[in-house]
């Protein structure tokens, strides 16, 4: 039985425009990416490319793939999945939460069990804290010394992402949706980059984007601050940014690499997994979650992790030469992602903002350090 207060925070909820948003926008945003895979199958459409799986390059030593958000929904079962396909996975737990530590070594354990020859390392990671995703680094680093490994990396998939329905920030005053979403994942891959270049074989970045990202957005809402002006806070608007950034910064890194003469050798791939049935929605009313989880699964739109993490995959094992696409809809199928996501200025102005807060936040980390010593 709903309590009063459950009650009322229900209704408040439901008739916000967020809900509306959420329920239709987001619904719609859905139905036109399966559109467009559908209208790719005739002659007088603009034919877009799928593409096979590859096994891993042929090496002396296990590859290594990062996965971010790796203990529950998509990312744990990427983590399965690639720990089958020979990765020494590394899982990256969201260390905001107090149970992070229980669900490591859960996921690690169910993992084994599932694929005994499973080889992977834990570590927790708090992806809206600049030093938090420094110090996983740096623990990172320091495992694949300590263990005689090859300093280098395969495979970064940045999967991590919360859906808030409150406004939170970060200790360096950002929205914690924007930073754990977006900047996070920008500081993470430019941490790691050099992990990445020094592999001996393609390495690739793949980032998990959502069909969300196809509302209209204001172009100068970037980084989030902003966002807490509102009287309610905007979640639906936010989360959307937060997945247009990580698209803009996909194409962005992708355009960079390859004036480096570095994409074939780094690839970025952009993902959208789809509606799937995971714990993204926890901070949502549960009545509601439940409700909008059985509309999805009658209108045939909605996936279970393992079925949903087919996309994952596609864009991880795809052909190495493969960069700077979007995967959708699985079968190793490719979609064109919204117009404003290709907008090379606003990924410039993003990249060139982005790279503004890592500095002050590496410098800032840089301080503390020393301080500390």
């Amino acid at each position: 039985m709903i309590q009063t207060k459950e009650l009322r925070e229900v209704l408040h909820f439901v008739f916000s425009l967020q809900f509306i948003r959420m329920a239709l926008f987001w619904t719609l945003s859905l139905f036109i990416l399966y559109f467009r895979l559908f209208i790719q199958r005739f002659p007088f459409s603009r034919k877009s490319s799928s593409f096979p799986r590859c096994p891993p390059a042929n090496t002396s030593f296990r590859p290594i793939c990062v996965i971010t958000g790796a203990t529950s929904g998509l990312g744990k079962a990427a983590a399965y999945a690639l720990s089958k396909e020979g990765f020494y996975v590394v899982l990256g737990a969201h260390s905001i939460s107090g149970r992070s530590s229980h669900l490591l070594s859960k996921t690690m354990i169910e993992t084994k069990e599932k694929n005994i020859d499973a080889h992977l390392k834990g570590f927790q990671v708090d992806l809206s804290s600049f030093h938090s995703v420094l110090k996983f680094k740096n623990s990172l680093e320091q495992w694949l010394s300590d263990s005689n490994m090859h300093s280098s990396i395969q495979l970064l998939i940045n999967n991590a992402g919360i859906l808030a329905t409150s406004c939170r920030l970060t200790s360096e005053g950002y929205d914690q949706m924007m930073a754990t979403n977006y900047m996070g994942a920008f500081s993470l891959t430019k941490l790691l980059l050099p992990l990445l270049r020094s592999s001996p074989v393609p390495s690739r970045i793949v980032n998990v984007s959502s069909f969300t990202h196809l509302n209209e957005v204001d172009e100068d809402a970037i980084i989030g601050k902003c966002f807490s002006r509102p009287k309610q806070y905007p979640c639906a608007h936010i989360y959307e940014y937060s997945k247009l950034c990580l698209l803009l910064f996909s194409y962005e890194l992708h355009r960079q690499l390859g004036r480096m003469h570095d994409s074939r050798h780094v690839s970025v791939i952009a993902v959208d997994p789809g509606a799937v049935e995971t714990n993204i929605m926890r901070e949502v009313p549960s009545c509601i979650s439940h409700m909008a989880f059985m509309v999805l699964k009658l209108l045939f739109l909605l996936q279970s992790p393992e079925i949903g993490v087919s996309s994952i995959l596609d864009a991880a094992l795809a052909p190495p030469e493969i960069s700077g696409l979007y995967f959708f809809g699985g079968k190793g199928r490719t979609v064109e992602s919204s117009a404003l996501s290709y907008n090379v200025k606003l990924a410039e102005k993003l990249w060139t903002t982005s790279c503004d807060l890592f500095l002050a936040s590496e410098h800032a980390a840089s301080l503390l350090s020393d301080h500390v010593s």
